[in-house]
C-alpha cells in the first residue's frame, strides 16, 4: 500500500513537470508568480468554470498566475493529502468541511487570520459563511467556503398527483406514508430513492437530527444541550424505526448499495418520487433529458414529530497549503474566489447555497427548486441550522464505520438499538478524550 501510494505521488509529480509547473518555486525573471491551484470535487463543467474565473483574476493580477490541477475526483483528496505531505506541489486548493479536520491537525493548512483580518469581503458574507470561515478549527481560518450544501426533499410532482396526494410530505412519517403508497413493484415504481451505500449514514443522522430537533446543541449536531449525544436520546429509536421503514416499505431493494449516481439516477428515470439530496442536483436534473421541468421541484427539509427540521450544512472552500512560498499571492486568490461576481457566478453553476448576502435577492434563487431554500431561510426557527463536527480529525474513520454499520442494520447482522449503543459509546470516547 505504501509503495502504491509512493507510485501514485510519483506520477502526479511527473505530470506536473511535464505540464510545465513549477508551483512551490513559483518564480520568474520578471517577477511573475506562478501559483499552482488543486481542486477535489472535479468534474469537466466545474473545472472549465474555474478556468474562465482564474483567467479573469490574472487580468486583474498581472504578475500572478494560476497553474489549475483536477485529479479525478474518486482519487483528489488522497492525491491533494499525498502533496501536502511532500510539502510541495500545491498552493491553493480545495478543503471540505471534511478533510479540515485532519489536514490542519497535521499542520499541512496555512491559518489565513492575519492576511483575511482587514479583508472587505466579510461585509458581503452571510453569518453562515462568516462563521464558517472564522469558526473551523478553534477560529483559525483554513479555508473560506464557496458555497453551502444544504439538504432538501427532491419529488417527482407527477407521480405524487397519480397517488392522490396535493402536496408533497413535510415530516418523515408523511414521507413514509406516501412513499408507501407510491410503491408499486409490479410497475417497477419505488416511493424513496434509498441511501444504502457511500455517505448513508449522513441521512440516518439527518432524521436523527429531526426527531431530537427541540434539544439539539446547534454547535455540535451529534450532542443534545445536556452535553449527550443525540444517538443515547429515546427519540433516535423512533426515528431509526421510521427511517429503516423507508428502505422495507418503499425502496428498491438494490439501493441498499446505492450511493449519489444511483440515486439521482432512479429518481430521474421515474423509478423512484422522492429523493433526498443536496442542491447541486438541481442543476443535474434541469440538464437531464430524461426528466421534464413540469415532472419535479423541492419541498423544505422533513420535521421530526416536534414539528421542526434540522438542517446540517455541510461546506467547502479554497485554502492556502502551509507550504506554499507565495502564501500572500494565494490568498488573493482565496479573496478573488470568495466575493463579488466571482463568488456568486460559481454559487449558481454550481447549484450551490450561495455565500453572498446579495444573492438572496437574484431571482435565480427565488423561483422554481430552489424556493424551498428560500422558505426554508425564511423561517430559521423551524429549519434549524446546525454545525455537524465534520472537522474533527477522526471524521474520516467515523464515515467509513458508520457507513459499515448502516449496512449491517439492512443486512440483519446488527440490530438498530446495538447501531445507537455503538454509536453513541464511539462519539462520547471521542469527546472524553478530547477533553483529556
Amino acid at each position: 500500500m505504501r509503495n502504491s501510494n509512493a507510485v501514485a505521488a510519483l506520477g502526479l509529480a511527473v505530470t506536473m513537470s511535464l505540464a510545465g509547473c513549477s508551483a512551490m518555486g513559483g518564480g520568474s525573471g520578471d517577477g511573475t508568480v506562478t501559483l499552482q491551484m488543486v481542486e477535489s470535487l472535479t468534474n469537466p463543467a466545474r473545472t472549465e468554470l474555474l478556468k474562465q474565473l482564474i483567467s479573469d483574476f490574472e487580468k486583474q493580477n498581472p504578475k500572478i498566475k494560476v497553474n489549475l490541477v483536477s485529479p479525478p475526483t474518486a482519487q483528489a483528496d488522497q492525491k491533494i493529502q499525498q502533496m501536502l505531505q511532500s510539502g510541495s506541489g500545491v498552493d491553493t486548493l480545495e478543503v471540505r468541511d471534511i478533510t479540515v479536520g485532519p489536514w490542519s491537525n497535521n499542520g499541512w493548512l496555512h491559518d489565513m487570520s492575519k492576511e483575511l483580518q482587514g479583508w472587505s469581503g466579510w461585509h458581503g458574507l452571510t453569518d453562515n459563511a462568516a462563521k464558517a470561515a472564522k469558526g473551523t478549527a478553534k477560529g483559525r481560518t483554513y479555508f473560506m467556503p464557496y458555497g453551502f450544501y444544504g439538504l432538501s426533499l427532491f419529488y417527482r410532482t407527477d407521480l405524487v398527483a397519480d397517488a392522490g396526494y396535493d402536496k408533497p410530505p413535510a415530516t418523515w412519517d408523511e414521507l413514509l406514508a406516501q412513499a408507501s403508497a407510491i410503491q408499486n413493484k409490479e410497475k417497477r415504481r419505488y416511493g424513496y430513492a434509498f441511501r444504502g451505500g457511500t455517505n448513508g449514514s449522513s441521512n440516518v443522522t439527518a432524521v436523527i437530527e429531526a426527531y431530537v430537533a427541540d434539544r439539539i446543541d446547534r454547535a455540535n449536531g451529534y450532542k443534545l444541550t445536556d452535553g449527550s449525544s443525540i444517538f443515547a436520546a429515546p427519540e433516535a429509536a423512533e426515528a431509526l424505526k421510521t427511517y429503516f421503514e423507508l428502505f422495507k416499505k418503499a425502496s428498491p431493494p438494490s439501493s441498499i448499495a446505492w450511493g449519489y449516481p444511483e440515486m439521482v439516477e432512479g429518481f430521474s428515470n421515474g423509478s423512484t418520487a422522492f429523493l433526498l439530496q443536496d442542491p447541486e442536483v438541481i442543476a443535474t436534473l434541469s440538464e437531464s433529458k430524461a426528466i421534464k421541468k413540469d415532472q419535479w421541484t423541492t419541498t423544505p427539509l422533513l420535521a421530526g414529530p416536534s414539528g421542526k427540521a434540522i438542517q446540517p450544512m455541510a461546506t467547502a472552500g479554497w485554502g492556502v497549503a502551509k507550504g506554499s512560498k507565495h502564501k500572500a499571492q494565494a490568498v488573493k486568490l482565496v479573496e478573488f474566489l470568495s466575493e463579488g461576481q466571482a463568488s456568486t457566478t460559481f454559487a449558481k453553476k454550481n447549484s450551490l447555497i450561495p455565500i453572498q448576502k446579495r444573492a438572496a435577492e437574484d431571482p435565480f434563487y427565488k423561483t422554481g427548486p430552489w424556493t424551498s431554500y428560500v422558505t426554508m431561510n425564511q423561517a430559521p426557527d423551524k429549519y434549524i441550522t446546525v454545525t455537524q463536527p465534520r472537522d474533527v480529525p477522526w471524521f474520516t474513520e467515523w464515515a467509513q464505520k458508520a457507513d459499515a454499520d448502516v449496512q449491517k442494520v439492512l443486512l440483519g447482522k446488527m440490530t438498530q438499538k446495538q447501531l445507537l449503543n455503538d454509536w453513541d459509546a464511539y462519539w462520547t470516547d471521542k469527546w472524553k478524550n478530547e477533553k483529556s
